[in-house]
């Protein structure tokens, strides 16, 4: 058995019937490039092959009530891949409301605790003869870095490359094993003993941190704190009704307008966020004349040391919407983003992760329904407007189970107070933009992704 890390676990326990804590893929794929030709039933096939080898797919949640730590992953010793990959088709007449309707949907619905924490929805009857997958994987076993890989991994260089993963009769390389009742007791209860020791040797930094922030603050070297971002829209209490919109852009013209201003593409896509998002509110009367504040996610994959799936640290930045010509909304962004970056630094990549281990469900679990019952988002200050993430993918073609990939928008979850989040992956020459909200807070969320090709010609042109 693996036992879940603090910050794995939290994902589980923050989880209400509106608040969905998995993150999902929507996979725009090319049949005709699959040797011997698509069929649901090849495709389910090859798809049970390549997962046995991957221990991550099989494995399940197990807990009882003696656990005193967080819930362990164990195999599932009755996996069975019809109970994973779904099939469905498109609603008449196949346009683009219906699309989103049903991506929104299928986003909607929670994930069976009881299986392994994933599912795929193969979808039927795209224009053009496409089909597209729905994946979705719960935030406790994957992050953006971990999923995007989990998801490389079942792709191939050629339409008829094997994933290096795979072994030879499709059975996994290893596994997350077993656990007993008792095992998973006493294993809890040695973590329990152990927390008094963890907060004594955390508590010492908790207070530089603060005094910290407030020294860098003065200087104009802090990231924005939380509570401070202006109130929008859709920063209120979330429901369960999700709604999805997507685009394409192009990755050369991002990469021509970084390199004439000196910036970073991550940099161009936070801009891009703030120029779609200050021409959808000042067309409905909703600008504020403060900046919007992101909180966007940060691997920290290759300088923790700490167990567990999720490796992030969490950054808050201005984007800089208050600012009317683009090419200064550029810059100042690219500023603000430097600040932030280095007082993340400052604080330390494992912050979040250390902390988090002191989450439990009794007491995180009551709170989040609370919370969300008392409607407390619509009371306290705003802690941050949006989630804006940044998933880096591979500048080559790439081939899910034979079919050639022409489109990867990643979604992300929203949260009470912040029901809008905005996640880029690049793939080949194209920087995908996955949008999803909640349907009651952004009823029209494709008029706010049209605005981001519209910024992108902007930030083109005043770089020319």
């Amino acid at each position: 058995m693996e036992r879940l890390s603090g910050l794995d676990a939290s994902f589980l326990y923050l989880e209400t019937p509106a608040q969905l804590l998995h993150v999902s893929g929507l996979i725009e794929l090319d049949p005709s490039t699959i040797p011997g030709g698509y069929s649901f039933a090849a495709l389910s096939a090859e798809l049970d092959r390549r997962v046995r080898s991957m221990p991550e797919f099989r494995r399940t949640l197990r807990d009882n009530r003696f656990n005193l730590d967080h819930p362990v992953w164990v195999d599932d010793p009755d996996f069975d891949i019809d109970r994973h990959l779904h099939r469905i088709a498109v609603p008449e007449p196949g346009g683009r409301a219906e699309l989103a309707e049903l991506y929104g949907h299928l986003a909607g619905q929670p994930l069976d605790r009881t299986r392994p924490l994933w599912e795929m929805w193969v979808i039927e009857g795209l224009p053009d003869g496409k089909i597209a997958v729905m994946a979705k994987m719960h935030h406790a076993g994957a992050d953006g870095v971990t999923g995007a890989n989990l998801m490389s991994r079942l792709c191939g260089l050629t339409p008829d490359e094997s994933p290096s993963s795979a072994t030879d009769n499709g059975t996994a390389t290893n596994s997350a094993g077993d656990g007993g009742d008792l095992a998973i007791a006493l294993g809890g209860l040695a973590g329990f003993v152990r927390r008094p020791l963890e907060l004594a040797r955390l508590l010492p930094s908790a207070t530089p941190l603060l005094t910290g922030w407030i020294s860098r603050a003065r200087r104009g070297a802090a990231m924005p704190a939380p509570f401070t971002a202006p109130r929008l829209p859709f920063n209120a209490n979330i429901t369960r009704r999700r709604i999805i919109a997507y685009t394409q852009l192009d990755l050369n013209t991002v990469k021509q307008v970084k390199n004439a201003f000196g910036v970073k593409v991550n940099d161009v896509v936070l801009t891009l966020v703030a120029s779609a998002l200050r021409s959808y509110l000042a067309e409905r009367d909703e600008l504020p004349d403060t900046s919007l504040v992101a909180m966007v996610p940060v691997s920290v994959h290759a300088s923790s040391d700490r167990p567990g799936t999720n490796q992030v640290s969490a950054m808050f930045t201005q984007l800089r919407s208050d600012i009317a010509d683009p090419a200064e909304r550029l810059r100042a962004g690219a500023e603000a983003n430097d600040v932030a970056k280095l007082h993340n630094n400052a604080i330390g990549a494992t912050l979040l992760q250390d902390w988090a281990q002191f989450s439990g469900p009794a007491v995180f679990g009551t709170a989040m329904r609370v919370y969300a019952d008392l409607r407390l988002a619509e009371r306290h200050p705003v802690i941050h407007n949006l989630v804006v993430s940044n998933v880096p993918g591979p500048p080559v073609p790439l081939y899910f189970l034979g079919a050639h990939i022409t489109a990867m928008y990643p979604l992300g979850p929203v949260f009470h107070g912040a029901g809008l989040n905005v996640t880029v992956m690049s793939l080949e020459d194209r920087l995908n933009v996955g949008l999803i909200a909640c349907q009651d807070l952004v009823p029209d969320l494709w008029s706010l992704v049209d605005d981001f090709q519209h910024g992108l010609d902007e930030l083109a042109a005043a770089a020319n």
